[in-house]
């Protein structure tokens, strides 16, 4: 019998990454992470089963247990054994793990989307069952309904476990993790209203998450955009499934992942936005193999670094008015080695740079690599010029290693930007904004730092004469020193009175 508790004092998100933190003993992270979101992945197709169930039940019709009544409203189909409510009655059991593993095979043969996805390792000997059982029972004892919309508590969930994850795993995150702020910076300026939106290394599909939300934000229809994706790695492909379905957004991310340069799922595609964050400065990407591939328009990229490759295979995808928005290490906006300063310089020079912003540094938990926001545009409202925006300095620390651009703050400044830019009424700003000529750009070398462009903002003016100064600041230092002073004598003696003497 599950126990009662209370979520209101703390949020659902963080009981369930707290209790399932108490789940992972000696299992490796990769494979911890999939129990975590494995469950809440499996919670969520059981609510909206058990919502379904129930409204056809109140009918008095007879077709509860009809399957094409949930598939045609695009709900999973889940076995009667492998419903909430018998997981639930297993849950203080030694058996719990084998039943959560039966009913996700169970719920992979009725779903054909779902074949091969889910996570089955729930029996293991190194999971505990006990804490496992406790996981189950906080699943069980939230109410969706005193909580709000089932899609959104767990998909914040799903997402708060991701961004905990990313965090924990530090290097490896950027696998299958791009930070919120920056993937609605990124959303914020290419405004996928409605079209077809892309992503050719959709890590956990936070850009597709955060398209969505950007629809609903406005006031849009979800149904006028249209999802496409690919992913390399297996595990992770398998993880945006799963956000995906959970957020009740409909993608074509293929039916297994897919190397993108080699096997691209989406070849003879076109789409109207493109948002990424490719794996950064990536040396390994069979580049030696594809020389005379026809998405090298602005130059054949480097075997040693994929970033213009993962560039032109964008601008191949994008439609006549397409709109691109990708995350790149700074060195892109520089460098001149193995042609890539070519590639850059053909790129500006058809025009399809319309804007490019410099990132504040400890954004992402997976590197501390300098980055930039690269924004492209085949149907540009100011041509040959480009919009160069520095927000180093924007942002606030969220911890002592971890900064985060506020959505009303930071992310409205650099999209407000954008859009004056477009209307053609923006001002430069000294030390963050700028609009440059193409003629400008080129006799800078075609280097696209905007820290070349927008110059260091004005200083306040001190009015304090400089005698006064330093008087002021020597009295200062003095006073600090005698507080040291006092500090030091302080610990002297509490040393000697527990036997050490300095």
């Amino acid at each position: 019998m599950a126990k009662k508790s209370s979520t209101k004092s703390l949020g659902f998100e963080e009981q369930i990454w707290d209790a399932a933190c108490k789940l992972r003993g000696n299992i490796d992270a990769s494979e911890y992470k999939n129990v975590v979101l494995g469950l809440i992945f499996l919670k969520y197709i059981s609510d909206s089963f058990d919502i379904k169930h129930d409204a056809l039940v109140e009918e008095g019709e007879g077709f509860e247990e009809d399957k094409d009544e949930y598939t045609a409203e695009n709900i999973f189909w889940v076995p009667s054994d492998a419903r909430w409510t018998v997981i639930a009655k297993t849950a203080h059991t030694p058996e719990v793990g084998t039943t959560i593993d039966t009913a996700m095979r169970l719920i992979e043969q009725e779903n054909k989307r779902l074949k091969g996805v889910l996570p089955k390792n729930f029996a293991r000997p190194e999971l505990d069952k006990r804490r496992l059982g406790d996981v189950v029972d906080l699943f069980t004892n939230v109410k969706m309904a005193e909580q709000g919309n089932t899609h959104d508590l767990l998909g914040r969930t799903y997402e708060y476990c991701l961004a905990q994850f990313a965090s924990q795993e530090g290097k490896n995150a950027g696998e299958f993790y791009t930070p919120k702020c920056v993937v609605q910076t990124l959303v914020s300026v290419i405004e996928p209203f409605r079209g077809r939106v892309y992503d050719p290394c959709c890590g956990s599909g936070g850009m597709f998450v955060q398209s969505a939300e950007f629809v609903r934000a406005h006031q849009g229809n979800i149904s006028d955009i249209a999802i496409y994706g690919q992913e390399s790695n297996p595990t992770t492909w398998k993880m945006a499934t799963m956000n995906l379905a959970i957020r009740g957004i409909d993608a074509d991310l293929g039916t297994s992942n897919a190397d993108t340069f080699f096997n691209d799922i989406h070849k003879t595609e076109r789409f109207d936005f493109i948002l990424a964050n490719p794996p950064f400065n990536l040396s390994d990407w069979g580049g030696d193999k594809l020389k005379d591939d026809p998405r090298w328009e602005y130059g054949i990229p480097p075997e040693s670094n994929a970033n213009f490759a993962w560039m032109q295979h964008m601008i191949h995808h994008l439609s006549q008015h397409g709109r691109i928005g990708m995350v790149l290490a700074n060195g892109s906006l520089s460098s001149q080695t193995n042609g890539e300063g070519d590639i850059r310089k053909n790129i500006v020079d058809a025009d399809l740079i319309e804007g490019i912003v410099a990132m504040p540094t400890q954004l992402f938990f997976s590197t501390q690599i300098p980055v930039c926001l690269w924004f492209l545009n085949k149907d540009k409202k100011q041509h040959g010029k480009t919009l160069f925006v520095d927000a180093r300095e924007l942002g606030a620390m969220i911890s002592r290693s971890q900064k985060t651009l506020r959505p009303d703050e930071d992310i409205a400044r650099i999209s407000g930007a954008f859009d004056a830019f477009r209307d053609g009424t923006l001002e430069d700003e000294k030390g963050f904004c700028a609009v440059v000529t193409t003629k400008d750009i080129a006799k800078q070398g075609y280097v696209l730092t905007p820290g070349r462009f927008v110059g260091i903002a004005d200083q306040e003016e001190d009015d304090e004469p400089f005698e006064e100064k330093m008087a002021r600041l020597t009295s200062e230092l003095s006073k600090s020193f005698e507080e040291s002073n006092r500090l030091q004598e302080e610990i002297r003696k509490n040393l000697e009175a527990i036997g050490f003497e300095i």
